[in-house]
């Protein structure tokens, strides 16, 4: 089987698909894997490490895609390019979003698998990006908010006094909620955090922070393990309840996103407004909407003091490490799909992997809720 893996063109991205470790993998299944020239440039990494890790090196794009069997990306590509029909393509995809690329793909015969969408099981664990990811942005929000803000976090006792540590609250206690929490207690901040999920308590308070107590009623999770859709009333009775949270809060992080949906808004202009001049708060979903009234995608705003941020790759700021990860993610799902006698990636389309990522297939948009999105 042909593998390619070519280089990442988004603008801004400091990520890659794999490192040479995981071609190395890859390339001792069996696969022919081939890699376009520059890969690697964006974490300095030549050439030469990844033809030595097994692969080809190539410079022509098109000529690559054309011949390619499998194709593993990181960023959802521009359309399918010279893909051949039939060929196999993984990757994030941002179905819900970029309709016309999913369109693109049906069209051209191409079998897309959507990375964002491998279930959240047991089995599929160490496929999961989403969760990869999120841990590592959970990690960068607190890291970006105390480089931004104007005080220091532990509790310092010197002879000219002693500095009280500064509170951090984090809204949402999921991969990218639990990471920031144990963060900010490494760096010696009070924390406290709130998630709509009771059964994530005995998790928060295991990372030495204090779990915020709303009763909101009935509430819980989806089978995939994210929170349900808060009601318009929970949502309001939510940010009433958190609001001297944030009033106390120098650092306030918000991680509530909802996949292939506009993110719930939890902090108002009012709130921003109760706290103190100087204070950072982190906006995780500002690329979906975002959670905090006023925040802008990849900018900082700054309203009554108060730095809102709203990177939208903060696994970017650790790009090695996120490379890693997501390649390892990469390895992980073509290893489990891989067959040995024929030396291929297999579409097992029994596979509740496969039913749960897979996007197009021969020709049709095959996975149903994004098929209801599209029309």
């Amino acid at each position: 089987m042909k593998l390619f893996i070519p280089k990442e063109t988004q603008s801004g991205e400091t990520r890659i698909p794999a490192l040479p470790e995981a071609v190395k993998k890859l390339a001792a299944l069996g696969a022919e894997v081939k890699v376009e020239a520059g890969i690697g440039a964006p974490l300095h990494i030549d050439d030469a490490a990844y033809a030595d890790a097994g692969a080809e090196v190539v410079k022509d794009l098109d000529a690559a895609l054309a011949e390619a069997d499998l194709v593993l990306r990181l960023n959802p590509p521009d359309g399918p390019g010279k893909l051949k029909k039939g060929a196999v393509q993984i990757s994030y995809l941002d179905p819900f979003v970029e309709t016309d690329n999913v369109k693109a793909f049906a069209d051209a015969g191409i079998s897309a698998l959507c990375m964002e969408m491998i279930p959240r099981t047991t089995i599929a664990q160490k496929m999961d990006a989403l969760s990869s990811q999120a841990s590592l942005a959970g990690y960068s929000a607190v890291v970006q908010a105390a480089a931004k803000l104007q005080r220091s976090l532990p509790m310092m006792m010197t002879p000219a006094g002693t500095l009280s540590p500064c509170r951090v609250f984090v809204i949402g206690a999921g991969v990218a909620g639990l990471q920031a929490i144990a963060t900010a207690k490494r760096l010696g901040a009070r924390v406290e955090a709130f998630d709509t999920r009771p059964v994530v308590r005995e998790q928060v308070e295991s990372l030495g922070a204090k779990f915020l107590k709303i009763d909101l009623g009935e509430m819980g999770e989806t089978a995939g393990g994210y929170a349900k859709e808060l009601t318009p009333e929970q949502v309001e009775k939510q940010q009433e309840a958190q609001s001297k949270a944030i009033a106390r809060a120098d650092i306030v992080i918000t991680t509530a996103k909802l996949f292939g949906r506009p993110a719930p808004r939890l902090i108002s202009d009012k709130q921003l407004k109760e706290m103190q001049p100087g204070s950072v708060v982190v906006d995780m979903a500002a690329a979906s909407g975002g959670n905090v009234e006023g925040s802008e995608p990849d900018k900082d705003v700054v309203k009554h003091g108060v730095t809102i941020m709203g990177d939208t790759n903060l696994e970017g700021r650790v790009p090695y490490d996120a490379s890693q990860m997501y390649g390892s993610n990469l390895v992980n799902l073509v290893q489990h799909f891989w067959n040995e006698d024929t030396k291929a990636f297999e579409l097992r389309m029994d596979d509740e992997i496969i039913q749960g990522a897979l996007v197009t297939h021969d020709g049709d948009v095959v996975h149903e809720m994004i098929k209801e999105r599209i029309g």
